[in-house]
């Protein structure tokens, strides 16, 4: 995947992840990005060490394994921030 690619899968997870998990979180459409981006990390890492697959694009599994890997992210977030 571009580097586009990945900046609109980072925000497309980014928006199904703030959506999912509502409430006060800080910054506007970069930090939704950017969280979206590193949530895709994060559950491409994690799916693959459970053998759930890896991101790879735009599809199904991709998305979920994304979206998952960001509300991690955004669950540790809001802890840490209390």
């Amino acid at each position: 995947m571009g580097i586009l690619s990945w900046i609109l899968l980072g925000l497309v997870v980014g928006v199904l992840a703030k959506w999912i998990m509502p409430g006060r979180d800080p910054g506007g459409l970069v930090v939704t990005i950017l969280i979206g981006i590193a949530g895709a990390f994060v559950g491409g890492f994690l799916g693959t060490q459970l053998g759930l697959g890896d991101v790879t694009g735009f599809n199904l599994g991709s998305l979920a394994l994304a979206t998952g890997g960001a509300l991690l992210l955004l669950l540790a977030h809001r802890k840490l921030r209390g």
